[in-house]
């Protein structure tokens, strides 16, 4: 007796321990006090299900239960709220069908009073009780395919006959994997040919046979794989290579046979969902010989074509326009055929594939100015598209901004173009337009960005400049005359000159000054009486940034002449009338003289004239000129006003005399101020800059 207790032990403990009991109001029956509350719960063991069954329900009445009312959870989800006075048969029929939890779940009671009831009420009681819960019934939980079997805290699933539990216990599937290895020929089928096959199979054939053979399947006529109505394959019958998997192919239409494989191993794998009454697939296998496909690689031609190859037999493979040939090397730019052979594997040797033609990121300067638009990983393959923009205001794209990679593995624009657009700066529109007049002695002081081009140049030789785009500016040749070799200490962007001693102030620095070659050097003071050419252009060590009050001017057209009595601006920090260097930009807008009274020079103290040449203008008025401390400024054309321009550097300020005294002619007094004609050096400017970047672009 003592043995047989103790193997019962175990089966006690095993045994499943019922919750049961009544749950109900404090004071039930004699009536519920104000403020009373109750709250209950409890929790069913695994596969069972706890509920709750009212028999008697007396608590006061209220819209939506909000005076007295018991309310019920499952799993903390509210399930009932009561209120009211309920007869047992109602509570049967409507209240305690819905009072119970999931299987393994818990239920919640929670009761709560008002602070006065007129009349006294009994309350509730309920009873509670844990029951098996059967999962057959719940499609949700079962996950049988086939048959389920309840039993008290669970349910088991079974199959008909042919068929076995899957490793997940709940899948119906049948036996259908077969290594069919060292087979010369043999038959493969679905699983129940020719009856409708198994639901939940996942077939596997393996086939292998010597490396210099093949295998080869002939399918019946009758093919009958579940299809969808869109064509997808719901059942699916795949062929798997180690070069790739054929497939998936479904339907009622079988593949062309014979099937040639081109592969000595290989997987037929056979695959259905939980429904349908399809027949399936039937099909023989043989060996043969290998030979090679049609197709050597995707994205090409074979030349000549066959349906297949044997053996030594070569081809030549040329791949498809916006291809190339990419071998163990890589991508060719220009490579686009190779030729192949077939291998006694059933193989194309060399193995190269034709690979998209890639442009690669367009080669663009690193200043940033001229940028991509969009990504910052653009595509740059066969047909992709790029876009070009400038990335300031005061920059203009010159030339095709859209350009797509073509086959050659070049950028051509959607024009043809294959030159990449520039971003050239925009010249001679000042944000802030100059009103009224004035002159530099004695003239008019110019506001911060009205004459954005005006460079100041404080040592060695004190003078002005222009700047004509984002890096380089031109000057008058006595200006820089014996400091070639020397940086200059110019500045820009301001009006006022003396803020250059301010340790922020915006010094640009120079690394190259060029002097036209026709000027005539190492000429100074009272000694010089030829200022022809005297022009010379600076260019600085790295590009300015360009801004409201640093704005290039345009050079004139090539050739370009200033007519007699068109008026324009010239600008400066030069001796005013009191005779003194300005501290503050003046400008004066000024008329061009004729020839005639330009060829009226000025002789100079030891009694010799002035050389006039074709290569200067003059100009002034009664009062107004450039003076000492001017040279090298601009004369501008038009006359800077209210209009945004655009404004052209006509002149630069070269020579004069006694310009603090005027000139007296046979009708007038005037002042007179020589001027270097920059239209007569357009060319030598543009041939000298594109020389010099040249150069630079080569020692980079």
């Amino acid at each position: 007796m003592l043995r047989s207790s103790l193997l019962l032990l175990p089966l006690f403990h095993s045994t499943y321990c019922m919750l049961l009991g009544w749950v109900e109001s404090p004071g039930y029956p004699n009536g519920y006090l104000p403020h009373a509350s109750r709250n209950w719960s409890r929790c069913a063991p695994k596969g069972h299900s706890l509920s709750i069954r009212f028999i008697h329900l007396d608590l006061e009445d209220s819209i939506d239960c909000e005076n007295d009312a018991v309310k019920i959870f499952s799993n903390g989800n509210l399930i009932s709220v009561l209120c009211g006075t309920k007869e047992f048969e109602e509570l049967q029929s409507t209240v305690n069908p819905a009072l119970f939890s999931p299987p393994g779940g818990c239920l919640a009671l929670s009761f709560h009073s008002d602070y006065s009831n007129i009349k006294r009420h009994t309350g509730f009681r309920g009873f509670y009780t844990t029951q098996d819960y059967d999962e057959c019934k719940d499609n949700e939980i079962n996950q049988c395919t086939q048959f389920c079997h309840n039993f008290i805290g669970g349910y088991h699933c079974s199959c008909r006959h042919g068929y076995h539990l899957d490793v997940d216990n709940h899948t119906c599937t049948v036996n259908c994997n077969k290594d069919l290895s060292g087979k010369s020929n043999g038959i493969i089928s679905s699983p129940s040919w020719p009856n409708s096959y198994a639901e939940n199979a996942n077939c596997q054939y393996t086939l292998l046979v010597d490396s210099q053979s093949q295998v080869e399947l002939e399918f019946s006529d009758v093919f009958d794989v579940e299809q969808g109505p869109n064509g997808q394959c719901i059942d699916a019958l795949r062929i798997e290579t180690p070069s790739g998997t054929l497939g998936p192919f479904c339907g009622n239409t079988p593949p062309e046979s014979p099937f040639l494989t081109h592969a000595n191993k290989l997987t037929i794998r056979f695959t259905t969902d939980d429904f349908g009454t399809n027949k399936g697939f039937h099909l023989s296998f043989r060996t043969r010989d290998k030979v090679c496909p049609a197709v050597v690689t995707s994205h090409s031609t074979v030349t000549p074509k066959k349906a297949e190859y044997n053996r030594g037999e070569e081809v030549k493979v040329t791949c498809e326009e916006g291809y190339v040939v990419n071998d163990d090397k890589g991508i060719h730019d220009v490579k686009s055929e190779f030729n192949a052979m077939c291998h006694s594997t059933g193989v194309w040797t060399p193995s190269y594939t034709c690979g998209l033609v890639n442009c690669g990121l367009p080669d663009i300067p690193e200043d940033g100015i001229l940028q991509l638009v969009g990504s910052d990983d653009p595509q740059t393959q066969y047909k992709d598209q790029i876009q070009f923009s400038c990335s300031s205001k005061y920059y203009t794209l010159e030339g095709d901004d859209t350009f797509i990679c073509g086959a050659s593995g070049e950028w051509i624009s959607t024009n043809g173009n294959a030159e990449f657009p520039k971003c050239l700066p925009v010249c001679g529109q000042p944000e802030t337009l100059i009103a009224g007049t004035g002159r530099i002695l004695g003239g008019q002081d110019a506001k911060l960005g009205e004459i954005p081009w005006q460079l100041f140049i404080k040592e060695p030789s004190r003078g002005g400049a222009s700047l004509i785009n984002d890096q380089w500016a031109v000057t008058a040749a006595h200006v820089v005359d014996g400091h070639e070799n020397s940086p200059l200490s110019v500045f820009g962007g301001l009006i006022d000159k003396t803020t250059t001693n301010a340790p922020s102030a915006p010094s640009l620095i120079t690394n190259r000054i060029i002097i036209h070659p026709g000027y005539s050097k190492g000429i100074t003071g009272s000694a010089r009486t030829d200022f022809n050419n005297d022009i010379a252009l600076i260019r600085f060590t790295s590009r300015i940034t360009l801004g409201p009050n640093l704005l290039p001017i345009c050079l004139p057209e090539e050739n370009s002449d200033v007519l007699e009595n068109e008026q324009g601006t010239v600008s400066g920090w030069g001796v005013t009338e009191n005779r003194q260097l300005s501290d503050v930009l003046k400008y004066a807008h000024v008329s061009a003289y004729s020839r005639r009274e330009c060829e009226k020079t000025p002789v100079t103290s030891r009694g010799n004239s002035m050389i006039f040449s074709n290569n200067m203008f003059c100009a002034g008025d009664s009062g107004k000129d450039s003076c000492k401390g001017d040279s090298g400024g601009p004369f501008v054309l038009p006359m800077l006003s209210s209009s945004s321009g655009p404004y052209y550097l006509t002149g630069v300020v070269s020579w004069g005399a006694r310009c603090l005294i005027p000139q007296r002619d046979s009708t007038a007094i005037v002042n007179k101020g020589y001027y270097t004609k920059v239209g007569n050096y357009v060319k030598w400017i543009k041939q000298t800059i594109e020389r010099v970047e040249a150069e630079e672009s080569e020692r980079k």
